[in-house]
């Protein structure tokens, strides 16, 4: 079982992702937070395989709680969720260490397999 945890400011997102994965056989999504900070704090907490995080929160953006999980939690995998696919975002998260970056926009049975992937390295 792969545990998740979801970081994004918009509650109705962060459910509706949540009941999403609740679909899969092997995702358990282990908490869910609105802020960057409570991510990394959570994270701590519970460690666990993946945090999916959106770039733009309160708190802590997606990139610095990545950057910090990628430094403290290395174990756990960062998979960054985002409306925005700029290049620089996206040279951004690689500098803070995000093992996967996807767009919103892409079809939702993909974010299920993109957990996967992230997990297995």
């Amino acid at each position: 079982m792969i545990s998740v945890l979801i970081a994004e400011d918009q509650a109705m997102v962060r459910g509706a992702i949540a009941s999403l994965l609740a679909l899969e056989d092997d995702i358990d999504v282990v908490a869910q937070v609105g802020r960057g900070d409570d991510a990394v704090d959570r994270a701590r907490m519970l460690r666990p395989d993946v945090a999916l995080l959106d770039i733009e929160m309160p708190g802590l953006d997606g990139l610095a709680a990545a950057e910090e999980l990628a430094r403290e939690l290395p174990e756990t995998r960062t998979l960054i969720l985002t409306t925005f696919g700029r290049p620089g975002y996206l040279r951004r998260a690689i500098e803070a260490g995000v093992d996967g970056f996807m767009l919103k926009d892409a079809p939702a049975n993909q974010l299920a397999d993109a957990i996967r992937e992230v997990n297995a390295g």
